[in-house]
């Protein structure tokens, strides 16, 4: 058996423990990130690439503010050129709509237990118009059971414009190969696990080989980019943080880490398929999170796609995620600072005539379609921050819960 590296030391300056646990280098802190990441996005272009690489380091981009900020621009997302809010005629006729009610109804353990129902309604409408006009911008796309998850994590961080937005991209890239008609794509992403296990454990993967378990224990982790099985949502940000800075098969590679950290207790258990397949798809809610991303990293670099794809004859299908994000990583490089737009944006004369005006978008308009329907403005204020999107509400993330260890049914 090849054993991953238990201490990394990551390129943000910080390291990582046997155990998981964070260790802090004495020449760099969460005072020096936030200069990293300030410095980042001030500069013209926008410095992508830390960006991306203090989003991926330890502790992420530490505060749902920066997510604001460094989200879109690791999209490419101009926030000052967002969506308008979807009209009342976006659910008319949508051959999705009843299956994305019944997903959002039943995505209430996604919301922070503290959030008081009328809250929450006004957020789960939102979530459904998000979803439906993504959807009807891209008809090409076929949505799929757990993608809300994916679209609530993105609006309860971003507000709902900006999620739109951001949502639309990461559609047709990163969770491109999700939204197909049929699952073949989904199931040619989930066939790279077996291949990295057998790189670094033979004598675990013979053993899940012998199970017959297969892989879709790993399904509602890879579709959702885990917001389904997570109970904490500091652990959901801090994954999305590391998915959205990285390739679109980086979730496939924590699943393939999260399989070799559980080794002993595979091993242990019976060599049947139920009883394997019953322990690996309830993730454990102490998983050392920064240990296992940075040993991601480690088998990413170590085995990358390309590599296991011809070990493992997976190049005979194409994957649009990963054939496209080449040419999506290009486009990010060259984006202006949010200072830069903004100030272009006011010279073309164009916020007032596309975006409802200055006021509406950064000031104290009211948020969210249900407050339009119902003329209510009791908790819906924006605040006047520097990222146009940010909205007042954040949950609070120790009370948030999701459907820790259930599985999507298809």
């Amino acid at each position: 058996m090849k054993r991953l590296t238990r201490k990394k030391q990551s390129a943000g300056g910080f390291g990582v423990s046997e155990n998981g646990s964070a260790t802090r280098e004495p020449d760099c802190g969460r005072k020096q990130k936030l200069a990293e990441i300030h410095q980042a996005l001030i500069s013209d272009p926008v410095d992508i690439e830390t960006l991306r690489r203090t989003a991926a380091s330890k502790g992420g981009l530490l505060t749902d503010e920066l997510r604001r900020k460094v989200w879109p621009k690791l999209l490419n997302v101009n926030v000052y050129d967002l969506p308008h809010k979807p009209g009342r005629d976006v659910r008319e006729n949508h051959k999705d709509y009843n299956q994305v009610l019944l997903d959002v109804r039943r995505s209430m353990k996604r919301f922070p237990k503290c959030m008081p129902a009328a809250e929450r309604a006004v957020l789960q409408e939102q979530l459904i118009d998000i979803i439906l006009e993504v959807l009807k911008r891209n008809p090409q796309l076929h949505y799929y059971q757990g993608y809300h998850d994916v679209a609530v994590t993105l609006l309860l961080v971003v507000g709902e414009r900006m999620a739109i937005a951001m949502l639309d991209t990461l559609s047709n890239y990163h969770l491109r190969d999700f939204m197909d008609p049929t699952m073949d794509s989904t199931k040619h992403i989930l066939n790279y696990l077996m291949p990295i296990l057998e790189q670094v454990d033979v004598e675990l993967h013979d053993f899940m080989i012998r199970a017959e378990v297969g892989t879709i224990f790993a399904l509602s982790w890879l579709i959702t980019w885990y917001g389904h099985v997570l109970s904490q949502f500091k652990h959901t940000l801090r994954l999305y943080d590391f998915f959205l800075a990285s390739h679109p098969l980086m979730p496939i590679y924590l699943s393939a880490t999260i399989v070799l950290h559980r080794e002993r207790e595979v091993k242990q258990t019976e060599c049947d398929m139920a009883m394997v397949h019953h322990l690996l798809s309830r993730i454990p809610q102490d998983l050392p999170y920064e240990l296992l991303i940075a040993q991601s990293q480690e088998l990413f670099s170590q085995y990358p796609p390309s590599l296991l794809a011809k070990r493992a004859a997976l190049q005979s299908r194409k994957s649009l995620s990963i054939s496209t994000f080449q040419v999506f990583q290009l486009s990010t490089l060259h984006q202006r600072p949010d200072s830069v737009l903004q100030r272009l944006t006011k010279a073309q004369g164009s916020t007032t005539s596309r975006h409802g005006g200055w006021l509406e978008r950064c000031g104290t308009g009211t948020y969210g379609r249900w407050d339009q329907v119902n003329g209510r403005q009791s908790w819906g204020r924006r605040e006047r921050t520097e990222n146009v999107g940010a909205c007042r509400f954040v949950a609070r993330r120790g009370a948030s819960g999701s459907e820790s260890g259930s599985n999507i049914a298809f």
